[in-house]
């Protein structure tokens, strides 16, 4: 697992630094009631940011954070769950869009688009399609903003691997 220490260690970033989280925030997609990691993370080959989100305070305070916790050396903590769970920490639903119309292939996974307008533009198995069949999908669709004390209570809750 190359995320082994990741949600620990956010957790306890998000305990020491109350005054960088909103007080509405997405984190419910990555972080599930028992506050456990539901690995869920946008595949970042291809992502489109405003550059302000990675230079605020917060974000800056955060992967310094992760930074001197050493996993992206001996866990190897890649962009993509960092990015993830550092936007629906930061963030509201209504300011994180998937791109449901744009296909994607990464070795083992694919999305297809779900429309079937989209699909004549696009070159690519239906039967690959993780995206619909996988449960970030649905929980992306199902879940919304929770409050700041919300998600301080969760990362308050002891860690049960």
């Amino acid at each position: 697992l190359t995320v082994e220490t990741l949600w620990n260690t956010t957790r306890r970033w998000m305990i020491e630094n109350p005054e960088h989280l909103p007080e509405k925030s997405f984190i419910h997609w990555a972080i599930n009631e028992k506050s456990k990691y539901t690995m869920c993370h946008f595949w970042s080959n291809f992502e489109i940011v405003d550059l302000s989100f990675y230079r605020s305070a917060a974000y800056e305070s955060y992967f310094q954070h992760l930074d001197r916790a050493g996993g992206f050396f001996y866990e190897r903590w890649g962009d993509a769950p960092v990015h993830s769970i550092a936007a629906s920490m930061l963030l509201r639903k209504e300011q994180i869009h998937w791109f449901e119309d744009v296909g994607y292939h990464h070795p083992g996974y694919a999305h297809c688009p779900n429309k079937p307008e989209m699909h004549r533009n696009c070159i690519c198995d239906k039967g690959q399609n993780f995206m619909y069949h996988g449960m970030c999908n649905r929980r992306f669709a199902e879940v919304g903003d929770i409050y700041k004390d919300q998600a301080l209570e969760l990362a308050h809750l002891p860690d049960r691997k």
